[in-house]
């Protein structure tokens, strides 16, 4: 248990060295000696704060109970005494200086056309590190260009002659309502982009009618995100599931008991994926002194901000725990991160609500197949060796004892078109995370709001043009999927999605000292 004590700012600052180092997150004081050699960013972000404040460094990247969770209670020290506390002086570096001009030059939004333009703003405006974070992926990032290319090996076949006067492409996920048949998916630390975090989405997705998946490894805490919800607001949860199976009971059974429609479980990521650009980001940060250690204690100090939220993960997780899962909650399970129809094939006969046929967004194996390339072999494979029919329109599969199985994709999505791709392959609905992500932090809150109205004003047209007057008539007869495996098959230049898409950089000497 930790200490009651309430100390003053003055004492705190008394341990400020490597062999004596406390410091102050939200209002709480805490001993990081003997984590500073493990901290996954490196020991010189603490030192740097070390007898101070540092909350606003702690925040942008790590969930809210993060210190809590990975301290032992020996190490929490009390409170302190806010009035006492010395202001941390923000020195603005030249490179601030020269990113905060970038902001003022931006477009006016109203020049903000598509999802990709958000990505080319960001990518300026944004904080390097934050940027490297949100845009890294596995290895090559193969996968991460082959998510946005495979949509480019579908093509329309288009029904006219329809009248097309009045569109809806409303649906239901889950069984609850949609105005789009997507939903926000779970994206990790939003405050890296915007100090509002995740509830900039949860404010969008209300204004917009269409659900937001909740990450675990939000910056805002859950409770927050779900207090800042609209009365009957639909939310997921997306889970990693802890080490601690009691630590993951509590979290499920919290997430239910505040109103939680759906548990979507992670299942791709037993191991962190190595993003290179988020590593390189945490090199160039560190001590030199300090990296050149790596390895030689068995701390691995190079994943960057994604391995310092993920430590916790369980790698063990496998089949044997789902009826665990399903005696501790009632609500709808969901795999999240399926990419075999063999396992789809499995998660259906283990009981389940569905699967997210997904790859982590590139972020976790290399030469994963894309989440549409796999939808149809799933719904081939169910339908043959189930019984289950997917007729389109976001229908979920059912067989023929009347059970629902609701497939879900995502990964790569930047255009209606894409959505309305897998719709009409069998999927219920496709997950969004990253332009979501690059709206509010080019430009804050009406980013999101202007990335949902340009999918939905997208939806309209694309809906008219393809004659489908409603998301019902969105069916397998109205793509061409048959090249869908053809990794290597000529498509045209993707302008857009190429000036974006930054090349992996080598290793580089440092500038030498003479």
């Amino acid at each position: 248990m930790s200490d009651p004590r309430v100390l003053s700012g003055q004492e705190v600052a008394k341990h400020n060295t490597r062999d004596d180092c406390w410091i102050i997150v939200h209002g709480k004081v805490y001993d990081v000696t003997e984590f500073l050699p493990d901290h996954p960013g490196g020991s010189r972000i603490i030192l740097k704060y070390a007898g101070k404040d540092a909350t606003a460094e702690y925040d942008p990247i790590h969930p809210p109970d993060a210190i809590e969770t990975n301290l032992k209670p020996e190490k929490h020290l009390g409170s302190v005494d806010p009035g006492t506390v010395e202001k941390v002086e923000v020195v603005i570096t030249d490179e601030e200086m020269a990113r905060q001009k970038r902001v003022e030059a931006r477009p006016p939004l109203s020049e903000i056309l598509n999802l990709h333009d958000f990505e080319a703003i960001a990518k300026d405006v944004m904080h390097i590190k934050s940027w490297a974070y949100y845009s890294s992926a596995a290895d090559d990032e193969i996968t991460n260009r082959e998510n946005h290319a495979a949509f480019h090996r579908i093509w329309f076949r288009p029904r006219i002659l329809r009248n097309v006067t009045n569109v809806d492409w409303s649906t239901t996920i889950l069984g609850h309502e949609s105005k789009m048949p997507i939903y926000i998916t779970a994206t990790a630390l939003g405050k890296l982009g915007h100090p509002d975090g995740e509830l900039n989405l949860t404010r969008a997705a209300a204004k917009h009618g269409v659900i937001q998946m909740i990450p675990t490894l939000a910056s805002c805490g859950f409770d927050e995100i779900m207090d800042a919800a609209k009365p009957g607001q639909v939310q997921f949860f997306q889970l990693y599931v802890n080490k601690d199976r009691e630590i993951t009971k509590r979290i499920v059974q919290h997430a239910e008991k505040r109103g939680i429609k759906g548990l979507f479980i992670t299942v791709d990521a037993p191991q962190l994926g190595r993003r290179e650009k988020d590593m390189r980001q945490k090199f160039d940060a560190e001590d030199p002194s300090e990296v050149s250690k790596a390895g030689s204690d068995g701390v691995d100090r190079s994943q960057g901000a994604a391995r310092a939220i993920s430590s916790f993960i369980d790698p063990g997780l496998d089949w044997s725990d789902i009826p665990w899962f399903q005696s501790i909650t009632k609500m709808p399970l969901i795999l999240k991160g399926v990419q075999c129809w063999e396992d789809a094939v499995q998660a259906y006969d283990a009981g389940l609500a569905g699967v997210v046929l997904s790859n982590h967004g590139g972020r976790q194996l290399d030469f994963a197949r894309s989440g549409i390339e796999v939808l149809v072999e799933v719904v081939s494979k169910l339908k043959e060796l189930r019984g289950l029919s997917f007729p389109g329109g976001t229908k979920p599969g059912q067989a023929p004892n009347g059970r629902r199985f609701e497939l879900f994709i995502d990964g790569g999505v930047r255009r209606a078109t894409d959505v309305l791709k897998a719709i009409a392959l069998g999927a219920s609905a496709v997950g969004v995370g990253r332009p979501f992500l690059y709206a509010f932090s080019s430009y804050g809150p009406e980013g999101v709001d202007h990335a949902l109205q340009i999918l939905n004003d997208e939806f309209e047209m694309n809906m008219r043009l393809i004659g489908a007057r409603h998301i019902g008539e969105i069916v397998p007869e109205m793509v061409d999927a048959s090249n869908i495996g053809l990794h290597m098959v000529s498509v045209p230049s993707d302008n857009l999605y190429e000036a974006n898409y930054e090349r992996l950089a080598i290793a580089r000497l440092r500038d030498a000292k003479l």
